[in-house]
């Protein structure tokens, strides 16, 4: 349910497939997911990491029946989140589709984030009873700022990809065709730099 390739520039993609459950993720999938992203930090990892999925959503989430197990409040959705920011390497998130609650942690982590026309964008933490991960309040705040953040967090209002634009929460918005491809593209600058350099230069943006 997590495809993986890695492509001859050393561009790593990761694609979250399970569309017939909104792209759901179970314990197995997060720590499928942070194994890789664990890997793309070593010395032969990766030059550029593209997250997307597959269909209509990029990520519901929690898979609803682990929840009560747990899986909401699991630890794991945090380190997956802090070592895809502390790549040296440039990452995007390349959003087909909608993307909610514990599925912000990965985009709000990744440098950049582009996504489809159709995709909505939601955080329902208040209505679920369930805290946001610890560091991404601080991150969409960094991005939209504290009041629309609090639309987010506290309202749960949904942003269509215009609104989410135009509060600049992504970069970019692309056609589905151009989604990966356009991807690509922003790591082109990237690839052809030192690796020392690419980290400088992320680590004056934190």
């Amino acid at each position: 349910m997590i495809n993986f390739e890695k492509h001859k520039n050393d561009v790593w993609e990761i694609k979250i497939n399970r569309p017939e459950k909104a792209n759901s993720l179970s314990l197995t999938m997060l720590d499928e997911l942070l194994s890789i992203v664990e890997k793309a930090k070593g010395a032969k990892g990766a030059k550029g990491l593209i997250l997307t999925g597959q269909g209509k959503t990029f990520s519901a989430g929690a898979d609803l029946s682990e929840v009560e197990s747990g899986l909401a409040t699991s630890p794991i959705w945090e380190k997956l989140s802090k070592n895809l920011k502390e790549l040296n390497c440039v990452t995007i998130a390349a959003l087909n589709g909608t993307v909610a609650g514990g599925a912000f942690g990965m985009i709000l982590a990744c440098d950049i984030r582009i996504c489809v026309p159709s995709s909505k964008f939601f955080y329902p933490v208040m209505k679920m009873g369930y805290l946001p991960q610890p560091s991404d309040p601080k991150r969409l705040i960094d991005l939209i700022g504290p009041a629309r953040a609090k639309l987010l967090l506290i309202a749960g209002e949904k942003l269509d990809s215009s609104k989410a634009y135009e509060f600049g929460l992504v970069d970019e918005v692309v056609t589905l065709k151009n989604l990966i491809s356009r991807a690509h593209e922003l790591l082109g600058a990237s690839l052809s730099a030192r690796s020392d350099h690419v980290k400088g230069i992320k680590r004056l943006m934190i």
